[in-house]
């Protein structure tokens, strides 16, 4: 049954590599791996939660890794984690992440870090570790913010 949601799909220059790094690095689980004749990655997802990520070879001048870029990136992806960030940012390390911002709590109330993969991916993973009101946010940061839950 198809659901309705929002998925990334990253391009890496060696995507079973970074399937096995995601799953040290993060915890995501490979759910999908489908190869060619070969044994060369054809497709394949990954679930982190309710969420999936696929991962995939460079197949086109438009899809490459950062690695192929220079390390530039278009996009970032966020994870969002009900576990200590502390620790899973020591996860990350462990399995060769660069961390780019140690954990920091931010004015939102969540506290975050953010990361490079092997392949120069930027990551930023956060944990809500205090409740936040608008006002009190706009009191902290001087941000005029509409539409806070």
């Amino acid at each position: 049954m198809a659901r309705t949601g929002l998925t990334s799909a990253l391009s890496y220059r060696d995507p079973k590599a970074a399937l096995k790094w995601l799953q040290a690095a993060f915890g995501f689980e490979l759910v999908l791996l489908i190869e060619d004749g070969e044994g060369n990655l054809a497709h394949s997802q990954m679930t982190f939660g309710d969420s999936h990520v696929m991962v995939g070879n460079e197949w086109s001048a438009d899809h490459a890794s950062p690695a192929s870029l220079g390390g530039k990136n278009t996009q970032t992806v966020h994870i969002h984690i009900d576990e200590d960030v502390d620790k899973h940012c020591e996860r990350a390390r462990a399995a060769g992440a660069e961390i780019l911002a140690e954990p920091a709590t931010q004015f939102y109330g969540d506290r975050t870090y953010r990361c490079r993969d092997p392949e120069g991916h930027i990551w930023t993973i956060g944990q809500t570790v205090q409740a936040v009101t608008r006002e009190e946010a706009e009191a902290a940061t001087g941000l005029k913010i509409q539409g806070w839950a």
